[in-house]
């Protein structure tokens, strides 16, 4: 008699079919086509979280560089200025300076200037 280890097996492919919820038709209801399109959702998602660190980072230095203008300079200028007066401040702090504390950013620009 063969052996199937029916068990393993058909959680398996309940733990794909459960991945694969909301995915439009065959992709969310066919073990198959599940499982293809869970491996290449899994790829984008991987992609993704790298793209995000990317996106933010480019969000701050927009950021920067408009409130920068605003006090008159310009990004470059002010990093340059930064890294001169030895003031570790990521960028992300910097955006936030920027956004929520007008004053405490224009105490900075004129530091570096």
């Amino acid at each position: 008699m063969r052996s199937t280890n029916a068990v393993a097996s058909r959680a398996r492919r309940k733990r794909i079919l459960e991945r694969a919820k909301g995915f439009y038709g065959a992709r969310s209801k066919q073990i198959r086509t599940a499982s293809d399109a869970v491996d290449k959702a899994g790829v984008h998602a991987y992609k993704g979280r790298k793209l995000k660190k990317r996106q933010f980072r480019r969000l701050w230095t927009v950021r920067i560089n408009a409130a920068c203008r605003q006090l008159g300079t310009n990004y470059s200028q002010f990093i340059n200025g930064l890294k001169k007066q030895n003031i570790d401040l990521n960028r992300k702090v910097l955006a936030e300076l920027a956004v929520n504390d007008a004053k405490a950013f224009a105490a900075l620009v004129e530091k570096t200037k």
